[in-house]
């Protein structure tokens, strides 16, 4: 949980969405060993994307191991997407990630 962000934010909207993962990303998920304090969401063309979600390489992965800070893509409806980013667009509001699991 991002406990930073509710001091530091409005929350107006939440929304709960997917990420695209590697293998490795998820052994690691489920070991616990995440950090959404920094993390950031925007936009590149018409998908969202998470920029600064700290998941730490899995200690049993080999060379195909990930990048611990690497953009991920979120997965969420396109009429939810449309929604955010016209949020965005008009009112200069950013998103910010409050919860992992």
């Amino acid at each position: 949980m991002n406990r930073r962000a509710r001091f530091e934010y409005e929350f107006i909207d939440t929304f709960e969405a997917g990420i695209m993962l590697q293998g490795t990303e998820v052994k690691s998920l489920r070991a616990g060993e995440a950090n959404i304090a920094d993390a950031y969401c925007y936009f590149k063309g018409a998908d969202l994307y998470i920029r600064n979600l700290y998941i730490k390489e899995y200690k049993h992965g080999s060379d195909a191991n990930h990048d611990p800070k690497r953009q991920r893509k979120l997965l969420l409806k396109k009429r939810e997407l449309k929604k955010l980013d016209k949020k965005i667009k008009e009112k200069g509001l950013t998103i910010v990630p409050i919860k992992l699991y």
